[in-house]
């Protein structure tokens, strides 16, 4: 008599490179003929993988999991919030295993125990670039695990280990199996892309008969040779990340640049552990738009850090007003459990902390506008993310990364498919998305 197929259910909460683990984790799954249920009721067992980096997330991790045991009652908990076990287990007594982040080997184990594999597994089941959790056309690519930075606000270093890189073939084959399988888009995220082999000394390894060292420049080169859109995310602003503009302006990798700031104010900069000078940082952006005049610029900033005065707040109202940056996150500090800056003094009032944010996006929000004016009447090439009803396209350009950016609508066409990329003039634009006209379709010389 045949054995029923287990079933796992899957919840994945958090960032990109959470999401790359859960990849990972799916992959094996399917590797060994386990299905993939999209209910609680059909699983055997569920595998939560959380986040815990701020307190909302924390929060949302802990009703994933409350949730899962509600429905399903068996429940393997996995990711960042896993390292604090203790807590998980108070909580929640019953979950079969709690592991933290990049353990497979753990996760798979409790798999094991609560569902067994089939005899025979049909490694035909796994895709080419294996189990994705984004669109068939883009996809996150994880260059290293871990931080060797010891900011006062993050935790990720106790979370996930210091900065451990893969070889750069190792790196370059999976890419390579990924365009393979139908990606357009390789998204290269980290917790600190740009030190990328640092841990490895830069060593290099053999690709395609070249050696290709470990290190975030060649990297690229070799990635741009895949003609596809290759995007950097995670970009703490070492001094060779200039070396990294010049191949943007070449058109083999994006003119994108995701550079989490944090700050500009030199007091809070210090505060926080981080190294970078706004003066500096401001000459180096100055130096990149001269470059590769089209780059786009994302940063991210925290307001109402312990000790930040009304001064300092200015400094960074005027840092964002002089760099005139294309897309901005801000956050308000929270407290997080285990961060250092938990300890340092002058917290800054709740209410402050609000209104700070809302006067910094108030600002942004009309600088982003006038950055996409900018854009009107160019023409560009846009990568198709969806299609509303033979109606609408829904596109991005290269100034957007998927979910944290804008988006560039157009009337359908026929032809026009999810995964291409179309010629397009901006016709419009509002404060964060932009309006186009399709000029060429993929593989299409004729315009209109």
């Amino acid at each position: 008599m045949l054995r029923r197929t287990s079933s796992v259910g899957f919840v994945s909460l958090g960032c990109p490179k959470a999401l790359v683990d859960s990849e990972r984790i799916l992959t094996r799954l399917r590797a060994e003929g386990y299905d993939i249920s999209q209910s609680y009721e059909d699983s055997d067992v569920v595998v939560v993988n959380t986040c815990g980096f701020i307190e909302s997330a924390v929060e949302e991790s802990l009703d994933a999991i409350g949730e899962a045991m509600a429905e399903n009652g068996k429940v393997v908990v996995t990711g960042c919030l896993g390292v604090r076990a203790g807590e998980i287990f108070e909580r929640f007594p019953d979950v079969l295993s709690i592991t933290g982040p990049q353990d497979y080997d753990s996760v798979m184990d409790a798999i094991h125990r609560a569902a067994p594999p089939p005899p025979d597994p049909f490694t035909s089941l796994i895709p080419p670039g294996g189990i994705k959790l984004t669109p068939r056309h883009y996809a996150y690519l994880k260059i290293a695990e871990g931080c060797n930075h010891k900011c006062t606000f993050c935790i990720i270093p106790g979370m996930r280990g210091p900065l451990v890189s893969r070889r750069a073939d190792e790196v370059l084959v999976e890419a390579g199996r990924l365009v393979e399988a139908g990606v357009r888009e390789l998204l290269v995220v980290s917790q600190d892309t740009s030190a990328y082999g640092v841990d490895l000394r830069y060593a290099a390894s053999v690709h395609d008969g070249r050696e290709v060292p470990a290190h975030l420049v060649p990297l690229a080169r070799e990635l741009g040779r895949l003609g596809v859109w290759v995007r950097f995310h995670y970009i703490y602003p070492y001094p060779h990340v200039d070396k990294l503009v010049p191949l943007m302006a070449d058109g083999l990798v994006l003119p994108y640049l995701d550079v989490p700031l944090q700050h500009a104010a030199p007091r809070i900069l210090k505060a926080m552990r981080r190294p970078a000078n706004a003066e500096d940082t401001m000459t180096r952006i100055r130096r990149w738009r001269e470059i590769c005049p089209e780059i786009a610029i994302r940063s991210s900033f925290i307001v109402g850090f312990p000790g930040e005065t009304d001064s300092d707040f200015e400094r960074l109202l005027e840092f964002l007003a002089e760099a005139r940056l294309d897309r901005v996150g801000c956050f308000e500090y929270s407290p997080v459990d285990g961060a250092a800056a938990n300890a340092l003094p002058g917290e800054v009032p709740e209410d402050i902390r609000g209104e700070r944010r809302e006067r910094l996006m108030a600002l942004q929000e009309a600088i982003s506008r006038e950055r996409l004016q900018e854009r009107i009447g160019r023409r560009e090439t846009v990568l198709v993310d969806e299609i509303v009803e033979q109606d609408t396209v829904v596109a991005r350009s290269y100034a957007d990364a998927p979910e944290i950016d804008g988006k560039v609508y157009m009337d359908y066409r026929p032809g026009i498919e999810v995964g291409d990329f179309v010629e397009v003039v901006i016709t419009d634009s509002d404060f964060y998305d932009l309006v186009a006209t399709p000029v060429t379709l993929q593989g299409d010389e004729s315009t209109g």
